[in-house]
């Protein structure tokens, strides 16, 4: 019994149909995953903001339009505004350990002086 082309390739369709559906579903996942990232990193102190970018753009490659995509879009814009708006001293920046390390040290104090002692010449 000879299978017919005609019945096989509705199957073959079928199966590849449900391997495009479960990557693009892996993807999404994978999009939406990145969002939440970017926005856990922009409500740090000091944001990543390269990385940020790169996670935003992975979802809208990925066709991940959400209320979450504009929002760390929106976020990331506000983010870079206020950088513009302080002045560069304000910026914060990250402490070293041996810069920390540096900060607990007691200062050394210095020896007092020894006082002199006047002798005074008695007139007899």
């Amino acid at each position: 019994m000879a299978i017919e082309a005609g019945y096989i390739k509705p199957l073959v369709d079928a199966i590849l149909d449900l391997v495009k559906k479960s990557s693009k579903a892996k993807l999404q996942r994978d999009a939406a995953k990145a969002v939440s990232e970017a926005i856990r990193e922009l409500l740090q102190a000091d944001p990543n903001e390269n990385a940020v970018e790169a996670k935003i753009a992975i979802a809208k490659a990925a066709g991940l339009i959400s209320h979450d995509v504009l929002l760390a879009g929106e976020m990331l814009e506000k983010v870079k505004s206020n950088k513009k708006k302080l002045p560069s001293k304000a910026s914060t920046k990250k402490t070293t350990a041996k810069s920390v390390s540096a900060k607990k040290e007691p200062a050394k104090k210095l020896p007092k002086p020894v006082a002199k002692k006047v002798v005074k010449k008695s007139g007899k």
